[in-house]
């Protein structure tokens, strides 16, 4: 037992009777005030996401212990992170053109993607995309370009190499009711990189962030079909 405290201690990690301090005091003062600001945040606007991350960093800042450390730590540096894959076929009621080249316009995602911050086209292939994280207190981008198009039948597109997270995603777009309106799937992954920095994004990303994306895509019917996110 002594022997495990030692090695603990040499790297940064103190164990207290039964927890663990493994946060230094810098890490522990700012998890306090993002805690602080994210459950007051949380409560005022009704977020149970942000509420519960809030309380977290709380319980972080105050005990020294993060599980996220502990997670990395077990898997020595090399836990081979998963794809958060999501799929959804649903029916709008605009034209097939219409819907396309709404779509095709990536910068046009943030605007009902609300776990996009910003698609930035670069060329008429690449793009700069941020992610929000954290319950939008920061981000983290990537670039990425589209890999296969057919005119008003597919989009696809990948995260270029060295991307902070792989992102991947393909729309194909079918007339539905008569003409009128258009099926639409969509498919979209995320996975963080390997690695200690891709574990700590991998936890962000679980299971929360699959449910928001979920609804933000969703949230497209909305949008196209009156012009605004009545909720979301």
């Amino acid at each position: 037992m002594q022997e495990n405290n030692k090695a603990l201690v040499q790297r940064g990690i103190h164990n207290y009777g039964t927890t663990v301090v493994n946060v230094s005091n810098n890490e522990r003062l700012a998890s306090v005030a993002v805690g602080l600001f994210l459950l007051s945040r949380g409560i005022k606007k009704f977020s149970f996401f942000k509420a519960a991350l809030g309380g977290y960093l709380l319980y972080r800042g105050a005990s020294g212990h993060c599980f996220v450390y502990d997670k990395l730590q077990r898997a020595k540096y090399t836990l081979n992170t998963e794809s958060e894959n999501i799929q959804t076929t649903f029916i709008v009621n605009k034209p097939k053109d219409e819907v396309y080249k709404f779509w095709r316009k990536l910068e046009n995602l943030p605007l009902f993607m609300k776990h996009i911050k910003s698609v930035s086209e670069i060329d008429n292939k690449k793009s700069r995309w941020e992610l929000n994280v954290l319950g939008n207190i920061t981000s983290v981008g990537w670039d990425a370009e589209i890999v296969k198009e057919e005119e008003d039948a597919l989009i696809a597109w990948k995260s270029l190499p060295g991307a902070t997270i792989d992102n991947a995603g393909k729309v194909t777009f079918k007339d539905a009711l008569g003409h009128s309106g258009t099926e639409l799937t969509v498919v979209i992954t995320y996975k963080p990189p390997a690695g200690n920095v891709g574990s700590a994004l991998a936890w962000l990303l679980q299971p929360l962030f699959k449910s928001k994306i979920e609804k933000d895509i969703l949230g497209f019917k909305q949008y196209i079909e009156i012009g605004e996110l009545v909720m979301n």
